[in-house]
């Protein structure tokens, strides 16, 4: 297989968080006023059978074509939107669409985001892609860079991000309401959900028959051919597997990361380093196959007006880890929140549960502290309406794409467990560990190679 060449040394990537701002107005100015956005949507079963009909509730989209590898979940789907053409492969529909659509949704596994995406966007044509915005590092360097420079509308698929809840936590952490950070603390022990990533490895060797209403080349795309076996790639367990999808942290992070991230102007990490479970650690198979199922990530921030020091730690817990005793104890309820955030500042801190309230601690000391006054947004319409000439989106590319890159670079972590990772964002290089650097990007299967770079 050749390896794809993520090169960046044509141009400088601005990826610090004052200059995504700075980015953001050039994108809009390129979307002008029109009545209804023609959209297509790539990927109509699971979280893409969600998202397609969040669009067709809009009033000002009109479906134009629709796209899945499998053929029954196409059906379905064409069945809610009898109008729109039916395609099995995105390669074909974007270029017999080309002067028929406007905008796509990504909906599709991990590893197959980057080419969809960039194509797209190379289009010219708007694009809401589910999270992360890609499998690799890099690939989320290039997609991005590809959505200033065209400027196209951007959304990432962190619908929690539009939630009066996030929005509020983002006010507060600006207006310093726990004063200067000193410490960030993320968990997503959420019980139950991370089954789908117990995988024991290693991949199954039998060969058994590809139902025939599913187009299997076409799924696996970019990653390496695998023999189908059912209930193991597709449709759900994907995730768990090195090769289609990025692991728990990488998966749920960008939902926990959104509002400290854009609260406190983070921009790339120092370093990171990873914990992960013992028994992942000591199985060669599972290692070259499967993500952990627990993970202890720690990143190191350069500190800025609203940290408390020059550094900022930010740590991340799932599985079988958790939050110090005593950051839980800060929670005053019988059970520490599974899945949230909690800010530690030189004032208080504050907890933000995801899809759920946020808590500004000790409560009897903020009992009087006014709350930010914002309404729950539509993530997938607020987009729409960007399209139409309307304000920014809340996770547009120049915004996500630079903390994308610093939660997939927990997952590089995740790979060589307890190595310090110094990042160096400008080269996208591994100065103390340049052996880990062969994680940033992969290889894409032979026929899938992206042109353009």
């Amino acid at each position: 297989m050749k390896k794809q060449n993520f090169s960046i040394s044509r141009r400088k990537f601005i990826y610090t968080a004052s200059t995504a701002a700075i980015a953001a107005p050039f994108i809009l100015d390129s979307c002008k006023p029109s009545g209804k956005l023609r959209h297509a949507c790539i990927g109509t079963g699971g979280m893409g059978w969600g998202d397609l009909h969040k669009f067709i509730d809009h009033p000002n989209v009109e479906i134009t074509a629709i796209c899945d590898v499998d053929e029954a979940r196409l059906k379905k789907a064409s069945g809610v939107v009898p109008g729109a053409r039916t395609y099995r492969d995105w390669r074909e529909l974007l270029e017999k669409e080309a002067a028929n659509i406007d905008s796509v949704n990504v909906t599709v596994p991990d590893h197959n985001h980057f080419p969809i995406a960039w194509q797209a966007i190379k289009n010219g044509k708007h694009v809401y892609c589910q999270k992360p915005m890609c499998h690799d590092v890099a690939e989320v360097r290039l997609l991005t860079e590809a959505s200033v420079e065209m400027g196209v509308i951007t959304q990432l698929g962190t619908q929690h991000a539009s939630s009066a809840n996030d929005r509020r936590a983002v006010k507060l952490l600006k207006q310093g309401a726990v004063g200067k950070v000193q410490h960030v603390y993320l968990c997503s022990n959420r019980p139950g959900a991370i089954e789908n990533y117990r995988l024991e490895g290693p991949r199954p060797q039998q060969v058994e028959e590809v139902p025939s209403e599913l187009d299997w080349d076409l799924w696996i795309g970019t990653a390496p051919m695998r023999p189908f076996v059912p209930k193991i790639y597709h449709p759900v367990l994907w995730r768990g597997w090195l090769d289609f999808g990025t692991g728990w942290s990488g998966d749920i992070g960008c939902h926990l990361f959104d509002a400290v991230w854009k609260g406190l102007s983070l921009s790339a990490p120092k370093s990171v380093i990873a914990e992960v479970q013992k028994s992942w650690l000591e199985s060669p198979a599972r290692r070259a196959d499967n993500w952990p199922q627990s993970n202890h990530i720690t990143w190191t921030f350069p500190g800025n007006k609203l940290t408390d020091a020059d550094e900022l730690t930010v740590e991340w817990f799932d599985g079988e880890f958790f939050p110090p005793a005593e950051i839980q104890e800060l929670f005053p309820g019988e059970q520490y929140p599974p899945e949230s955030a909690m800010i530690v500042g030189t004032e208080g801190a504050l907890l933000v549960v995801h899809g759920g309230d946020l808590v500004l601690l000790p409560q009897s000391k903020f009992k009087n502290h006014r709350i930010p006054d914002f309404k729950d947004r539509n993530h997938y319409h607020h987009f729409v309406d960007a399209c139409l000439g309307g304000k920014k989106t809340e996770s547009h590319f120049a915004q996500s794409g630079p903390m994308t890159e610093a939660i997939l670079l927990g997952t590089v972590a995740i790979r060589v467990p307890g190595q310090l990772l110094e990042w160096d964002p400008e080269n996208l290089k591994i100065p103390n560990y340049p052996a880990a650097e062969q994680y940033l990007s992969r290889n894409y299967r032979e026929g899938w190679n992206i042109a353009g770079f």
